[in-house]
């Protein structure tokens, strides 16, 4: 009780320090695959992982080795540690670009990790012609890290941070308006969320091996695809094959990869009323039939010449893929005309559902809007009248929505101001709003400058700093990383 009210009112990092070492650990655990990848193709790269892995090893292991005095954590200390992670995950992270003969420079590594662990999917990688495939494993393996979060991941591993603000760092990580708690102990819920995960993954590399997608690209498209990343392992990305069948299971998993995971958990269990109740699913799947619509149109008057494959399965393929922020293109989309990207646009800002591994502002949030605004318009007729928002068929609390329309507006404020400070730092206007939308919202698409499939490597360093910036605050959902900004959070 003693060390509790000591402790109380001011930031553990030792402790802080102690789960970053766990954190590092794990990193490096992960890198000792991408070595075996560069041992079985013969590849010089593996001794650059493998320094890679003790450096990352070393430090992990020194800073786990710290003895706090405490091992409390609070809510303050689960926002610092979530921030900080990501951050100091990303430097080592970036240790084999900077190691292997990809020839990036630290801003140019530190941007490709964090689009990584981010699942934005943006890149500075001119050509993957000669990138050694232990690299391209490697960027597939932190998105898919990244995907359903690194703390989460840490948490399903490692039980002693159950009883360690767990439940902070939970909350702190995972994306959505709420969070579920699917069992009574935060490990048990991080290991079903992950397990559900695993295994989805496992089925979308064997679907895609049995299609003749040989094993490297079926595992690199597999660990991309479910964690809605967009990363490729090739240069023509899936057009190499010009594999109907893999486009139609791709867009099967992009989709489940953009539905809460938590929703995924249950039905697995034989829960399937919860998805008959859940509207953000419903609307999540319209949304995508809309868009698909839209899309269909689009390309059939102006390409009216097209296969039936290009008119059907390519639009919905694209459709899903921007919604869930997945960011695979088909080559011809810059092409689709000026109402196909008004959507794609929309799309991009909305995103799929919480608790996915999308990115976007998420439909639930605007599910909210929505309703509120309904509430608001009825009020002006019925003015004593009092009306709730109504999710899933339950009331939401007045706090979680003003919460969401503060985080609308934000998600706004700091698209516009990020395109600004884009356009100080050298890129035209248009290309400046729409990469601070896209790094924002991590699905990773570029325009002018960077071309529609996002390649980053002609951006200042400056803007790239700041774009990997707006990607780690759009993948915590902004409140997370920028209430450290605020003197509050640093008062006792």
């Amino acid at each position: 009780m003693f060390l509790k009210a000591r402790y109380k009112g001011f930031i553990n990092f030792m402790m802080l320090f102690r789960v970053i070492g766990w954190l590092l650990l794990t990193e490096a655990c992960i890198m000792i695959i991408p070595c075996v990848c560069a041992l079985i193709y013969n590849e010089s790269s593996w001794l650059m992982f493998l320094i890679s892995f003790l450096i990352t090893g070393f430090s992990g292991f020194g800073l786990m080795s710290l003895k706090p005095r405490s091992k409390e954590m609070g809510k303050r200390e689960a926002i610092l540690l979530t921030g900080m992670t990501w951050i100091i995950l990303s430097l080592f992270g970036m240790l084999p670009f900077l190691l292997c003969r990809t020839h990036l420079s630290v801003s140019d590594a530190f941007f490709e990790t964090m689009s990584g662990f981010t699942t934005t999917g943006a890149t500075v990688l001119d050509s993957l012609r000669n990138v050694p495939h232990s690299i391209l494993l490697w960027r597939c393996l932190v998105q898919w890290i990244g995907g359903l979060g690194i703390i989460l991941f840490t948490l399903a591993i490692v039980p002693m941070l159950n009883y360690q603000g767990g439940m902070q760092l939970f909350n702190a990580e995972v994306t959505g308006i709420t969070h579920d708690k699917l069992r009574p102990r935060i490990s048990s819920t991080a290991k079903g969320l992950w397990m559900v995960y695993i295994v989805l993954t496992i089925l979308l590399i064997g679907l895609l091996y049995i299609i003749d997608i040989d094993v490297f690209n079926a595992i690199c498209y597999g660990l991309s695809t479910m964690s809605t990343g967009g990363f490729s392992s090739s240069e023509m990305s899936l057009h190499e094959w010009d594999n109907i069948y893999a486009k139609i299971i791709m867009t099967v998993f992009m989709f489940l990869g953009g539905v809460n995971f938590a929703l995924l958990f249950k039905v697995a269990h034989g829960n399937f009323k919860s998805v008959l109740k859940n509207d953000a699913l419903n609307v999540y799947f319209w949304i995508i039939i809309i868009g698909y619509c839209v899309f269909a149109l689009s390309v059939f008057f102006n390409h009216p010449h097209y296969t039936w494959q290009q008119l059907t399965i390519d639009p919905l393929f694209q459709s899903v893929s921007i919604l869930s922020s997945t960011g695979l293109t088909i080559p011809d989309f810059n092409d689709w005309g000026q109402i196909s990207l008004l959507v794609l646009i929309v799309m991009m800002v909305m995103g799929a559902c919480a608790g996915s591994t999308s990115g976007g502002a998420k439909i639930d949030r605007f599910i909210i809007l929505i309703k509120f605004l309904k509430n608001e318009f009825y009020r002006l007729m019925h003015p004593n009248s009092i009306r709730t928002v109504c999710i899933n068929g339950k009331g939401t609390q007045p706090a979680i929505v003003m919460k969401t329309l503060a985080f609308l507006f934000l998600y706004i404020i700091i698209i516009i101001t990020g395109g600004i400070a884009l356009a100080l730092l050298g890129l035209p206007l248009r290309d400046s709003i729409f990469c601070s939308l896209s790094a924002i919202s991590n699905t990773g698409l570029g325009t002018d400058i960077t071309g529609i499939s996002g390649n980053y490597s002609l951006v200042p360093d400056l803007a790239k700093w700041l774009l990997s910036f707006l990607m780690l605050i759009g993948r915590l959902e902004l409140f997370t990383i920028l209430v450290i900004f605020t003197p509050s959070f640093w008062k006792k």
